[in-house]
């Protein structure tokens, strides 16, 4: 890895801007993040995504594989900042670092093939949590998922806590923003897509129906779920069965359940 100063002060520039990039409204004001991890960096960079910055620290980048990768950017012209391992620690919301980071634009997403005539995609309304949506986004990407689709207010696809739980995942995953249920009624009309509602006290059981082969798998907030009004609204509404005294899973784990038994049975 080529020589080059070590920034070790929290005053300069590019410091100051990954912190300001913590926040959603400079994220959005600068249409750019800042991604950490080895895989997560490489996932942007394979899957089109400009790197503003590559963010190094060179006594933490051990994985020889990185510190190609890291080479071969810098000299295609990426710029690449190097940090002290203890400035990038500090900057750094995990455990263990591994030194690598980079500043990403948000403002273009790469194209990604058109799905075939087979599509799934998972919807959820007001999602709060950062951490569900990057499970989703991840669990979306190993079934095969056409995208998300993400209705009303909701967690930040770009927040650091979405990127490390999606491992990456989210630069590969189309991603819909809706304003609200009728939108996504309409979206889904439109590409004559079925609209599967889901809640503990919905008509049907997740084993007793068949799938659509194009289908929309709406889940509500993590607080309130879908209200009886959704939830009838849908073409389908379906329940995971359950047995022990837990009233109900965990968004991310409801999606993960309901996207691959789409995918199993469109593999039988």
């Amino acid at each position: 890895m080529p020589n080059s100063e070590l920034i070790s002060s929290a005053g300069n520039q590019l410091v100051k801007r990954m912190r300001r990039l913590g926040q959603r409204k400079h994220r959005r004001a600068e249409d750019a993040c800042v991604v950490e991890g080895i895989q997560p960096v490489r996932q942007a960079h394979e899957a089109g995504w400009r790197i503003d910055t590559l963010v190094v620290a060179p006594e933490l980048l051990r994985a020889e594989s990185a510190q190609a990768f890291v080479a071969d950017a810098e000299e295609s012209g990426t710029p690449v900042a190097r940090l002290t391992g203890e400035l990038f620690t500090r900057l750094s919301g995990r455990d263990g670092p591994t030194g690598l980071a980079a500043i990403v634009e948000t403002s273009v997403r790469p194209e990604v093939p058109t799905a075939g005539a087979t599509q799934t995609w998972v919807a959820v309304e007001r999602l709060g949590n950062p951490g569900n949506l990057g499970t989703i986004l991840r669990t979306a990407d190993a079934t095969g998922a056409a995208g998300v689709i993400l209705v009303g207010p909701t967690a930040d696809p770009w927040d650091p806590a979405t990127i490390k739980a999606s491992m990456g995942a989210v630069f590969a995953v189309p991603i819909v923003t809706l304003d609200d249920l009728t939108a996504l009624r309409d979206w889904a009309e439109g590409r004559d897509a079925q609209l599967v509602t889901t809640a503990a006290r919905a008509e049907h059981s997740l084993w007793q129906v068949t799938f659509a082969d194009r289908v929309v798998l709406l889940l509500g907030s993590e607080q309130e779920g879908l209200d009886n009004r959704t939830l009838g609204g849908g073409d389908l509404s379906v329940s995971i069965p359950m047995t022990g005294t837990a009233e109900s899973l965990n968004l991310a784990q409801a999606a993960t359940v309901l996207l691959y038994e789409v995918w199993r049975q469109r593999s039988m």
